[in-house]
């Protein structure tokens, strides 16, 4: 029974060898293998192409649409911009305040007027050189109504000993009809025709706004110490000189037309 087995054996081994000969070729499946690897390179060289004009395109895009955002904020912030333009206030608001003492600033100056309204700026006039006040400053309020009541409230108000000169400044325009003139070199001018009440300081506020002023000086009458209405200023040089004249003479300074020229040298004597 064994041996018939053992003999039966050899014929079990042998009898698939049909199917393990028809599954053994060796270049088949390395044939596959190179043909396979081949088939893909179109395939791979095809494709990276395509992608490279899509990134580029998308780059494009996203400058386009940073350009865009940034012209939008641009724009907004311009429009912002125009709408909370600050309007300044008129002209007639502003005040001259004279006789202040020295120890007085801007700051001083602009809660004394804050009882006749809202002060819009307030500064007191200091010498360039010295850094010291020099007695006088200006006031703008918010409104010429603001002005005029502070004009009402602080003319002779005592301020530390002293009675304040409080009156509306003298307005900057000059006469735009009037051909432009031309003077003789020099740079003093004769002021005439005064008020009474003009003194030094107001006179020199007067013509510190059309330049810098080295001197003001109204005449006073030797015995009765009384203004004789009339006064000499030097500006610093020819040109702030022909502005002063040009926007002052004829103007009216505290109900008064005031008369501005050249200064006349006095002939020296000869002997």
């Amino acid at each position: 029974m064994a041996e018939s087995c053992l003999l039966s054996l050899p014929s079990i081994i042998t009898t698939p060898r049909t199917p393990l000969l028809a599954l053994s070729i060796p270049s088949r499946p390395l044939k596959l293998h190179l043909s396979h690897s081949l088939s893909l390179r179109p395939t791979t060289h095809l494709r990276f192409p395509s992608l490279i004009p899509f990134v580029a395109q998308t780059s494009d895009w996203a400058q386009q649409d940073e350009q865009n955002t940034t012209a939008t904020i641009a724009d907004s912030e311009q429009g912002d911009g125009d709408g909370i333009e600050a309007q300044e206030p008129p002209e007639d608001a502003k005040v001259f305040v004279g006789n202040l003492p020295y120890d007085v600033d801007s700051e001083k100056l602009a809660m004394l007027f804050e009882q006749a309204g809202t002060v819009e700026i307030a500064e007191v006039i200091y010498n360039r050189e010295t850094d010291s006040s020099r007695g006088f400053g200006f006031v703008t309020m918010s409104t010429v109504e603001e002005a005029d009541k502070a004009v009402d409230m602080f003319s002779s108000y005592d301020m530390g000993g002293r009675l304040l000169t409080v009156n509306k400044a003298a307005p900057r325009g000059s006469r735009p009809e009037r051909a432009p003139r031309v003077f003789e070199p020099g740079c003093r001018v004769y002021v005439g025709n005064l008020p009474w009440s003009v003194d030094d300081a107001r006179l020199e506020q007067v013509f510190s706004e059309h330049g810098k002023v080295t001197s003001a000086r109204v005449v006073y009458d030797r015995d009765s110490g009384r203004s004789r209405g009339f006064g000499f200023v030097t500006m610093a040089d020819e040109t702030e000189m022909n502005d002063a004249i040009a926007a002052l003479d004829g103007q009216s300074l505290d109900g008064r037309a005031i008369r501005v020229n050249v200064a006349e040298e006095r002939p020296r004597r000869s002997f």
